[in-house]
């Protein structure tokens, strides 16, 4: 006797397309939640560690009657962390290393007062102070990083996602060296803490190399194209131009701050919040909130 064998109905080529479009419409649907989620995660992050400057600055200021950290130094300012390290080489991310539990590198940097940027930190590969990682200084959204290193100094600088306002921590020029001292104390900001911006966010790297934010750069006059201060009147035009909103690597420019998340910015006011900046600022409204004493009232699109 001959068993018929039951002939098994496969997919038809129609139903297998309807089944990978159903498919491919729901990764579509997914992904952008997907990166909405992870985009979320990333402002926040970036947003902590912006809060984690803005309480290393006050633990400062606590520690140095009231004093804000110069944007760079040289041994010129008569009090703060310069009146304790003698002649002291540095700019304003080194001096906050204390501040931002990162005190044994702080010391290694402080080995060699005069050249802070490269003293050789132990069972490190590369050593030098200026190869190290600060999570702190880097935002998860910066495309401009990898693994520390700013995009066009892999090997040589790491980067830093933030800059500080030179209106407010280079206030002063002393004797035509690259000491900025800040006019002003913690206290006594004359337009107000929560109505002056400490720090803002800037890509690590920008305009096809020419150009970075590197966080142990000495900065001021010996080349304020490569550190992390934003809003540098003494040499550029563009200082009080509005920040860029998400621009290319090429159109990126190290004079104005740049926003890696998607219409704002974030930027640190000086009485410690955070808050995102829209895209909708004006020029004005921008370059009243990075000037400590113009006397101007922030604008309602601010």
């Amino acid at each position: 006797m001959v068993r018929l064998l039951k002939k098994v109905r496969g997919f038809t080529l129609i139903e297998l397309l309807v089944v990978i479009a159903i498919i491919a419409i729901l990764i579509g649907l997914l992904l952008p939640a997907v990166q909405k989620v992870r985009e979320a995660a990333a402002r926040m992050q970036c947003s902590n560690n912006l809060k984690q400057l803005g309480v290393a600055i006050h633990n400062y200021a606590s520690t140095y009657d009231s004093q804000l950290p110069a944007a760079t130094s040289d041994g010129q300012n008569n009090g703060g962390i310069a009146a304790k390290w003698g002649i002291y080489k540095g700019i304003i991310l080194i001096t906050l290393l204390p501040f931002i539990e990162q005190n044994n590198l702080f010391l290694v940097a402080t080995s060699n007062v005069n050249d802070t940027w490269d003293p050789a930190v132990p069972n490190t590969n590369p050593n030098p102070v200026r190869c190290q990682t600060v999570k702190t200084y880097n935002c998860p959204s910066d495309f401009t990083l990898t693994n520390g290193w700013a995009q066009n100094q892999v090997g040589g600088w790491k980067g830093s996602s933030y800059s500080c306002n030179a209106q407010l921590f280079g206030g002063i020029h002393v004797g035509g060296t690259n000491a900025d001292v800040p006019q002003f104390n913690i206290g006594n900001i004359p337009d107000g803490t929560s109505n002056t911006v400490g720090f803002a966010e800037q890509y690590a790297a920008c305009n096809n190399g020419s150009t970075g934010n590197l966080w142990a750069y000495p900065g001021g006059d010996w080349s304020w194209q490569w550190s992390p201060i934003m809003a540098f009147s003494r040499w550029v035009g563009g200082w009080n131009q509005v920040p860029q909103f998400q621009p290319t690597y090429a159109q990126c420019d190290h004079q104005r701050a740049q926003a890696a998340h998607t219409g704002q910015i974030l930027v640190l006011l000086m009485d410690g919040s955070v808050r995102g900046v829209s895209s909708s600022i004006t020029q004005n409204t921008w370059q009243f909130a990075l000037t400590p004493a113009d006397g101007n009232v922030l604008p309602s699109n601010w």
